[in-house]
């Protein structure tokens, strides 16, 4: 007898279970200053940045040759200015609880596949209530390489015991979405930190949303099904 393929949606967290990316920005551009950086703004940040480790955003923005234990000390200071600035801000994504319950109730795995730090990762569930609804959490901790590689999507497949495809991402920065592409996933874009045109341009994208309303989890996976059908590997 053949047992049923487990599917599992993996989500991102920052900026699709809850809108903040910008108080991420933001804390991002108020450091920077601090160290001289003027021209650096959230936008820019959101576009080239978004969805990375912040050692390897501190590389890219401040000095490439920056130290691993100097790197630690402003991701650190960064984040604790975000969890600061945040606090009374985060709330859930519209339409997210119920979509949790219904994938739930179907029997699919949620992971959450993110660049965030424990203490950010423990900050935002426990401010959205969520801290037990995940059967696998990933950060960038757990992984040699951050996004845009897909290593931290593929630990969290493996950890609910899931094959990549008949995995969803649920992404809303690039590097993300290209994390998603190179794990060889399925993913739906949120238009939280690009556009829904940026969005589409991956040929693993199988819907653009702007939050969790009415969305069907089983519809969503038919549509992964026939994409893989489509482009087998």
């Amino acid at each position: 007898m053949e047992h049923a393929t487990t599917q599992a949606f993996i989500f991102d967290m920052d900026g699709v279970l809850t809108d903040n990316m910008h108080h991420h920005a933001e804390s991002w551009v108020q450091l920077f200053r601090d160290y001289g950086l003027e021209g650096m703004d959230a936008q820019r940040y959101l576009v080239e940045t978004a969805g990375m480790k912040g050692h390897d955003v501190l590389r890219y923005f401040l000095d490439p040759a920056i130290s691993a234990e100097e790197a630690e000390k402003l991701t650190e200071l960064k984040d604790f200015l975000y969890r600061v600035m945040s606090r009374d801000l985060i709330a859930p994504m519209a339409g997210l609880l119920c979509f949790l319950d219904t994938a739930r109730s179907h029997g699919i795995k949620l992971a959450i596949g993110t660049g965030a730090g424990p203490k950010n990762i423990a900050f935002v569930l426990r401010l959205l209530g969520l801290e037990n609804a995940f059967s696998a959490i990933v950060c960038a901790d757990d992984v040699p390489h951050g996004k845009p590689a897909p290593d931290i999507f593929l630990r969290a497949a493996e950890l609910v015991g899931a094959p990549p495809s008949s995995c969803i991402v649920f992404e809303d920065a690039l590097p993300g979405l290209e994390a998603a592409r190179s794990a060889g996933m399925a993913a739906v874009g949120l238009t939280t930190t690009n556009s829904a045109t940026e969005l589409a341009g991956f040929d693993n994208v199988v819907r653009v949303i702007d939050d969790f309303t009415g969305l069907d989890p089983l519809a969503l996976m038919r549509l992964a099904a026939g994409r893989h059908q489509s482009n087998p590997a």
